[in-house]
């Protein structure tokens, strides 16, 4: 594919049914190539063909955010066979609750794996990538948890802080090279089936807007993308306006 052909690439590491999707959908109808991952790759298939049924460009990768050859490989195929990464998002959540009596080393160090290093690996190998050219967005996904440990999400919180400083840290090396990192905080329910299934009456409050939706949050992911340098956000924090903060 010559230069000229090449689209702008939006990268989303954990693009589920709801958030990620919706994310990968908007960049998509922006005129981007929706490049999607996650560790399963025909979970994506829906998904690759509701873009393409509009009119957009997307490209299912299988892929275990975790590894570092794999984060490597990944990007590199990417930008040799498909375009420039001009946006990568981190959107990886590993919401687990355990006592902290019941939280064994296994279960703590894997959600550190997946919501924190994964998180770096993916940050990096953008960087490594985006800094040459002087420009790109680095979006990672935060929750109420990288802000307030609540009881029994040790491991949760553990790694959304840890996520967050990261966040800040390439923030402040990386803004003065030209490259754009913002962390969001979704402080409340999304609109998703597990919700729907699991807690009704918190999907109740869908009637009046007290849920978050996958495509409002999405469009505040462009909004952020396509801020000016001189009014940068860096961390940017939604919640329905009726949750208690």
């Amino acid at each position: 594919m010559s230069n000229a052909a090449r689209p702008p690439v939006a990268l989303v590491i954990g693009a589920g049914d709801a958030t990620g999707g919706a994310i990968a959908r908007r960049f998509a109808r922006e005129g981007y190539a929706a490049c999607v991952t996650r560790r399963e790759k025909e979970k994506l298939s829906a998904l690759v063909v509701e873009i393409e049924a509009a009119g957009g460009k997307a490209h299912a990768f299988g892929s275990d955010a975790r590894k570092e050859e794999a984060m490597i490989a990944l990007l590199d195929e990417i930008e040799r066979d498909i375009g420039e990464v001009e946006v990568a998002v981190f959107n990886i959540g590993a919401n687990v609750n355990f006592s902290i009596v019941e939280t064994t080393a296994r279960v703590y160090t894997k959600v550190w794996e997946m919501a924190a290093f994964a998180g770096f690996l993916m940050g990096r190998e953008a960087a490594r990538r985006m800094t040459p050219r002087g420009r790109g967005t680095i979006i990672f996904t935060g929750a109420t948890a990288s802000v307030r440990g609540s009881a029994g999400f040790s491991a949760f919180a553990g790694a959304k802080h840890a996520l967050r400083a990261l966040a800040q840290s390439m923030a402040r090396e990386l803004g003065p090279k030209g490259i754009h990192v913002a962390h969001t905080i979704i402080d409340g329910a999304i609109d998703t089936a597990f919700i729907r299934d699991t807690f009704p009456a918190v999907y109740a409050k869908k009637a009046e807007d007290g849920i978050l939706s996958p495509e409002h949050i999405a469009d505040m992911y462009w909004m952020l993308h396509r801020q000016p340098r001189d009014t940068w956000t860096h961390e940017l924090d939604l919640r329905p306006w009726i949750e208690k903060w």
